[in-house]
């Protein structure tokens, strides 16, 4: 097409010359810029345009139209054409194999995109899952440690209300036993004026009464002399008169007498001995001394007991540690009474059931070297008459004990009641001063240990009698978590 804008051919390929093309304006190549100083200003968008390209073409191809070549010149434009067709189709089919395969790729990123979205959420769900079980466990350990607290203050409500209600009962018992003191005082203050009054306003009644007794009891036994003094002269004055009748009486009863008080002074003591050697007395429960018939029984056990190393006086025994400070001074003093060969202390301990006297007195005993011995103020109040005998027997196997005896008493209230206002029998009032008459000093030979639920009905006599008083209290938490480490799994 290169003649259609003037351009010649080479001499060999037989073109004709091309066709002369119009003269160009001056001032119409080289762009709009030349020249534009020459014309006016374009007044719209039509303004600018140049129809002498467009008259150029025309007139070419008019031309063309005339030439020999117009045929080849039209199959070549139609060749190219064509060329340029099958070029913007493979362009075409380039471009939606590109399509396909961005499609394609598009797909597999939506798979992929896909597929992360599905673990991510997998992932969101085991996480939430993790966090609601983390959140559970946590509300579940909260729960157990608001009940674990909540526990632990009722239990110190618990304890503080027990011991509000012991200082009640404590405050209680005093003024009990301060208003029963005064009231006492008070009632033989009365008693004391009414008989003193009585004894003024009846002193010529009772000296006349007396009088009148004295003078009829004198002139009977005036009497029964005169009458005994009449029989007894006859008889002796015959009984003098014969001399051998004289001496074989005072013999015979010279002997008799000597052989009667010795056998009865005997067998007496020769029971005493036995009784306080050989047995136990009945009132005595349990007791770690050891007797005669006690060791031919069980050999082995004896003398292992024998053998023993003295204990700690709290071994085994919990208690709270102003408490335990306090037994501690008391076995230690004990110990070094029995070292020192001096007189023992007399000891009260009192507090509810269950809180470890028994079981402290038996490690005091161990501890100092001491032999024990069990009874229970129970079994005194039935034994009757026989009660004085039964109390004395023990007192006197007590002194016979060569390493010394610790007399522990359980329920020692049970017969030592106050004798001034409790109604108690004349057995039991006698077993009680043998009782205070054996207690009225202190021994080097045996220790006397009181327990009791209700101190303040000991007689007022059994209170001077006592040096030490010690209060057992209920364990609290601290003393029940030692016992249970110490009982081990159940």
């Amino acid at each position: 097409m290169s003649w259609l804008f003037g351009i010649r051919g080479s001499k060999g390929d037989g073109a004709e010359p091309p066709l002369s093309l119009p003269p160009v304006q001056p001032g119409a190549e080289g762009g709009g810029d030349r020249g534009a100083g020459d014309r006016p200003a374009p007044k719209d968008k039509w303004s600018n345009f140049d129809p002498t390209g467009l008259e150029r073409a025309a007139k070419a191809a008019r031309e063309l139209e005339h030439s020999r070549h117009a045929k080849e010149a039209l199959s070549l434009a139609q060749m190219q054409e064509q060329t340029l067709q099958l070029e913007q189709q493979s362009k075409l089919k380039e471009y939606e194999a590109a399509v396909e395969q961005l499609k394609s790729e598009q797909i597999r990123v939506q798979a992929e995109e896909r597929r992360k979205t599905l673990n991510e959420e997998t992932r969101q769900h085991q996480a939430r899952a993790q966090y609601q079980d983390r959140l559970a466990r946590q509300r579940y350990e909260d729960q157990l440690k608001q009940q674990q607290l909540l526990n632990e203050e009722n239990l110190r409500k618990q304890e503080e209300s027990v011991q509000k209600q012991e200082a009640m009962r404590r405050a209680t018992v005093e003024r009990e036993m301060e208003l029963r003191h005064k009231n006492e005082m008070m009632r033989v203050e009365a008693e004391a004026r009414a008989r003193a009054k009585a004894e003024r306003e009846n002193a010529d009644i009772i000296r006349e009464q007396i009088r009148l007794k004295a003078a009829e009891h004198r002139q009977t036994i005036l009497e029964s002399i005169r009458t005994a003094g009449t029989l007894f002269g006859e008889g002796f004055r015959a009984f003098v008169t014969d001399w051998d009748k004289v001496t074989a009486t005072v013999a015979g009863l010279t002997l008799l007498a000597v052989g009667v008080y010795s056998a009865k002074n005997a067998t007496s003591v020769a029971g005493r001995y036995i009784e306080a050697r050989l047995g136990k007395p009945s009132l005595v429960r349990e007791t770690s001394r050891v007797t005669v018939l006690e060791a031919l029984r069980r050999p082995l056990q004896v003398s292992r007991r024998l053998l023993s190393k003295p204990q700690d006086a709290l071994e085994g025994v919990v208690l709270s540690p102003s408490l335990e400070a306090r037994v501690r001074d008391i076995a230690i003093a004990t110990r070094n009474t029995r070292k020192n060969h001096s007189l023992y202390r007399n000891i009260l301990m009192y507090g509810p059931p269950g809180t470890g006297k028994t079981l402290f007195a038996k490690k005091l005993a161990l501890h100092s070297g001491m032999d024990y011995a069990i009874m229970t103020g129970g079994d005194v109040a039935p034994m009757g008459r026989d009660g004085v005998t039964a109390v004395h027997k023990v007192f006197d196997w007590a002194n016979t004990s060569r390493r010394g005896l610790l007399l522990f008493v359980d329920e020692a209230d049970a017969f030592l009641r106050k004798r001034a206002t409790e109604k108690i029998s004349e057995d039991l009032r006698a077993t009680l001063n043998a009782f205070l008459h054996r207690t009225g000093q202190h021994s080097s030979k045996f220790m006397l240990v009181l327990a009791s639920n209700q101190p303040e009905q000991f007689d007022w006599a059994i209170n001077d009698r006592i040096d030490e008083m010690v209060s057992f209290e209920l364990p609290r938490r601290e003393e029940r978590e030692r016992l249970a480490l110490e009982a081990g799994p159940v």
